[in-house]
Order: structure tokens, then C-alpha cells, then sequence
């Protein structure tokens, strides 16, 4: 009985240090339609371009800012990052999108699947997890 229990608790503690983890602070209220994004040359382009995408799908105005560009350039700005890992093929292992009102920070989208493991889960289409954050981020289509 307890070798039993103990095959168990050794499966349970394994099986959670294959967790992905997502957590959304959404932006309540967005005034503005349009949206700055700050480009970040570190993140793969296809980034960027899907979530643009995202946001144009919710009524944004997306307006694409330079690198080390400011955060009171627009009304709303936002930044991100992410990074992607090998494990059988590529994947988005990390994503982090923050926005700000006038420059103060109004909601956040992380997506970490850096200790994932053998969690098949993490083989998501980055462009498909993009939008879903973009979709939680903000609740709202532009506008309302």
C-alpha cells in the first residue's frame, strides 16, 4: 500500500513539473481604436504580424512604433516579447504582451510553457495563442 502511494505521489510531482501556465489581466476600457505596438526585433516577425492581426479582428487601428520608441508616443501602447524552443519541432515556449494607458500599465497576457516537459500541450500554433490572449486582453471589441 504505501509503495503504491508513493508511485503515486512520485507520478503526481512529476506530471506538475509539466505544467503551462497562462494568466490575463485584462484591459477594462480602452478609449482609443487605435493601438501602438512597440516592435520588438528580438521576437520573431511572425509575432507581430499575428498579433496586428488580432487586434485589427477586434476593430483596432494598429500603429506599428520603432524599437525604443516611448510609451506615451499614443494614448495606448503596448510591448511584448516571446521566445521559442526545439523539443521534437518548434515552439512558442514564452509570450508576454503588456499594454499601457498614457503610459501606465492597464493589462497583461503571459503565456509560459518554459517548464511544459513532456505536456504535449505546448505544440500550439503560436498564431492561434496569440489571438486567444489578444482575445482575453481585451474583452472588448475597439470601441465599446
Amino acid at each position: 500500500m504505501i509503495s503504491r502511494l508513493s508511485c503515486i505521489s512520485v507520478a503526481l510531482l512529476a506530471l506538475s513539473g509539466c505544467a503551462i501556465h497562462q494568466n490575463i489581466k485584462p484591459v477594462e476600457h480602452v478609449d482609443s481604436k487605435v493601438v501602438c505596438i512597440i516592435d520588438n526585433p528580438a521576437v520573431r516577425a511572425t509575432f507581430i504580424d499575428a498579433y496586428q492581426h488580432a487586434l485589427s479582428n477586434k476593430g483596432y487601428e494598429v500603429k506599428k512604433l520603432a524599437a525604443g520608441a516611448s510609451l506615451v508616443e499614443c494614448p495606448v501602447t503596448s510591448t511584448y516579447t516571446a521566445t521559442w524552443r526545439w523539443d521534437l519541432a518548434m515552439y512558442m515556449a514564452y509570450a508576454d504582451i503588456v499594454v499601457y494607458k498614457n503610459a501606465k500599465p492597464a493589462g497583461k497576457a503571459t503565456y509560459d510553457a518554459t517548464r511544459g516537459g513532456g505536456n504535449m500541450g505546448k505544440f500550439i500554433a503560436a498564431e492561434k495563442k496569440i489571438t486567444e490572449l489578444v482575445d482575453q486582453l481585451f474583452p472588448n471589441l475597439a470601441g465599446s
